[in-house]
């Protein structure tokens, strides 16, 4: 590892699971546990229809993504990986793609664009390749910008 990373991961702030049918995975996580249903975000684009569930409040709440496929035949397959990414709250963005990139960590196409709840996202890849060797190693791991409220109330806990 080069400098010393300018940048902090914070928490978690989002699981996605995927399904052929999110009723399905509504019934665990909605009926059976509780989550509040909060929103829902759909991309032609991203082959999504999910359903944006909450546990917690505040700078503590943490989302779960329920998503399934618009059409099962086409790429992304979103419900191919029951777990289908964890998001992670970063305090600089930006910052964090610079010097990730620097090190040989491999991002998904797609570059920072707005995500689903609104805040800045990008993935890391799940596979390194020979120019970017490290990756997520089978999983999806999308970062994501941290709102002020979420910097100021987890900064002093994060590493």
């Amino acid at each position: 590892m080069s400098a010393a990373r300018p940048f902090r991961i914070l928490g978690i702030q989002q699981i996605a699971i995927g399904g052929e049918d999110k009723q399905r995975l509504r019934r665990l996580w909605v009926d059976m546990l509780g989550l509040e249903v909060t929103g829902n975000f759909v991309s032609e684009r991203e082959n999504v229809d999910e359903d944006i569930c909450a546990m917690g409040s505040g700078a503590m709440r943490v989302e779960v993504d329920l998503m399934q496929p618009l059409d099962p035949a086409k790429k992304p397959a979103v419900h191919a990986t029951p777990l289908n990414h964890v998001g992670l709250w970063v305090d600089d963005l930006p910052m964090a793609v610079t010097w990730l990139t620097a090190q040989g960590v491999r991002f998904a196409p797609g570059g920072i664009r707005k995500g689903a709840a609104g805040y800045d996202i990008c993935f890391l890849h799940p596979k390194g390749n020979e120019e970017f060797p490290i990756g997520g190693e089978g999983v999806l791991v999308e970062l994501v910008q941290a709102p002020p409220e979420v910097i100021a109330a987890l900064g002093d806990r994060a590493n």
